[in-house]
């Protein structure tokens, strides 16, 4: 067994996708990008997401054009997923309109590099109501290769966005106004 096995397909409950454009949209109202973490299970070639998680406080920083997460806060999310007993399986952080929903340098070069982890971009700082996972830009983390974004047709194949359970939404770090 590898640490990180290979993922073919990712299951998101509708809800999980719905309440991380909320969250994130929470910081697009001001012009910023935001981020939800997805934390789950991977078996079989497949990662369900399962748990959502929020990020607060002065670990985080949101800006038009970036965000930077503290080392201290990430290692919140892991003591999260350990006693949750999930991994780590992939992000969706917004992007504002003038730049669009691929990754940026910064995400590739000081992103969460992986194997396949998945990272989803969504467009308008998550603040245009009925955004689906198909107006989002879909990328993963491939062994030997790096990020890799998925067409349209391989996005549609490997994400399934669909009815399921209620997705806990988790606060790490401390409350603050943003």
């Amino acid at each position: 067994m590898t640490f990180f096995p290979r993922v073919d397909c990712w299951c998101i409950p509708e809800i999980a996708l719905a309440d991380s454009l909320r969250e994130m949209a929470r910081d697009g109202a001001y012009g910023n990008e935001g981020i939800v973490l997805w934390l789950g299970r991977r078996r079989d070639g497949e990662a369900t997401v399962t748990h959502l998680v929020a990020l607060r406080g002065p670990g985080i920083v949101k800006r038009p054009d970036l965000i930077n997460i503290e080392p201290w806060l990430l290692n919140e999310v892991t003591d999260v997923t350990i006693d949750l007993g999930v991994a780590l399986i992939g992000q969706i952080h917004s992007h504002g309109r003038h730049h669009g929903i691929g990754l940026s340098i910064t995400d590739r070069t000081r992103g969460i590099a992986v194997p396949y982890y998945l990272s989803v971009v969504a467009p308008n700082y998550a603040t245009k109501p009925g955004t689906q996972i198909e107006d989002c830009g879909v990328h993963v983390y491939e062994p030997n290769i790096g990020y890799r974004r998925l067409a349209g047709a391989e996005a549609s194949q490997r994400l399934h966005v669909g009815t399921g359970f209620e997705v806990p939404l988790i606060l790490v770090g401390e409350e603050s106004r943003v």
